[in-house]
C-alpha cells in the first residue's frame, strides 16, 4: 500500500509508536490522518502538528470505535488503513508467578489488546468488503510471537490478538483486505520506561520513528509480518523448531534480569 491520498486512523496515536506512525503517514501524503486516544490533548497536539484529525477514543469500548469509524467516513471518505495500535502493559504483581496481576488488569488488557481489534474489523470488515478492499495494521508486539518476561497479561493477550490477525488476514485476503502486523522488542516509548524488570533489550531499543520506517516499508510491500527487529524472525524459528529448548533459554533470560 501506497500512502499518498490514503485515509488512515490511527489508535493509541498521542504518543510512542502510535505519534510516529501519524507523523510519517502524513509525510507520505495520506489524504487525512485521524489521531485517536484516550488522551485527547495529546492526540490534538499531535493533530495540529501534522494537519490531521483528532478525535477521542478508548478502544475497550465498542461504541467508541464505531464512533471514529463513523465520524472519519463521513468527514473524510472511506478509511482505507486502520491502525490498531493503542496497546498497554499489565506487569505481574508477584514476579514468580504470572498469574498474579489483578483480575481488572487481565480484563483491561483483553478489552484493548484484543478487543479493540476485534471490534474495529467487525465494523469495517462488511465496509471493506462492500467497497473491494482495504487495510487493517495491528500493534501485537514481539511479546505475540516469543513472551513477555514479567508481564503474564500482556504476553497472553498480545498471543491472542496474532491469532485474531491471522484469522482475519486468512478469512478477508479474498475480498481485498489486506493485514499487517507490528511486532517490536524494545521502543523508546512510555510502556518500555514503566517496566523496571523483563523487557529486553540486548537487541537494541529503537525510536518510534525507526519502527515507522518499518512500517513504511512493510505496508509498501503488503507483509503480514512486520519485524523492526529482525532477530525477532530467527527466534520465533528456533521457538518453533524446539520449543523446550527455547524455554529453557527464555528462563536463563529471565534470570539475568
Amino acid at each position: 500500500m501506497k500512502l499518498a491520498g490514503k485515509i488512515v486512523v490511527v489508535t493509541g496515536g498521542a504518543q510512542g509508536i502510535g505519534a510516529a506512525l501519524c507523523e510519517r503517514f502524513a509525510q507520505e501524503g495520506a489524504k487525512a490522518v485521524v489521531v485517536t486516544d484516550l488522551n485527547e490533548a495529546g492526540a490534538e497536539a499531535v493533530a495540529a502538528r501534522i494537519g490531521g484529525a483528532a478525535m477521542p477514543c478508548d478502544v475497550s469500548h465498542e461504541g467508541e470505535i464505531l464512533r471514529v469509524i463513523e465520524h472519519t467516513e463521513a468527514q473524510f471518505g472511506p478509511i482505507d488503513l486502520f491502525c490498531s495500535n493503542a496497546g498497554i502493559l499489565v506487569a505481574d504483581q508477584d514476579w514468580d508467578n504470572p498469574a498474579s496481576a489483578p483480575d481488572d488488569g487481565w480484563a483491561r488488557s483483553w478489552a484493548v489488546n484484543v478487543m479493540a481489534h476485534v471490534y474495529a474489523a467487525r465494523h469495517l470488515v462488511p465496509r471493506m468488503s462492500a467497497r473491494g478492499g482495504g487495510y487493517f495494521l495491528n500493534t501485537v508486539s514481539a511479546a505475540g510471537l516469543l513472551s513477555q518476561i514479567g508481564g503474564g497479561p500482556y504476553a497472553t493477550t498480545k498471543h491472542a490478538a496474532l491469532g485474531f490477525a491471522e484469522n482475519l488476514a486468512i478469512a478477508t485476503r479474498d475480498r481485498g483486505i489486506k493485514v499487517s502486523i507490528l511486532c517490536p522488542q524494545g521502543v523508546d516509548t512510555p510502556m518500555l520506561h514503566g517496566v523496571a524488570r523483563g523487557v529486553p533489550d540486548r537487541d537494541g531499543v529503537l525510536t518510534p520513528a525507526q519502527v515507522a520506517d518499518t512500517v513504511i516499508a512493510g505496508l509498501d510491500a503488503e507483509r503480514f509480518l512486520i519485524l523492526p527487529h529482525p532477530e525477532v524472525a530467527t527466534y520465533t524459528r528456533r521457538k518453533a523448531e524446539d520449543p523446550d529448548r527455547w524455554l529453557a533459554g527464555m528462563a536463563r533470560l529471565r534470570r539475568g534480569t
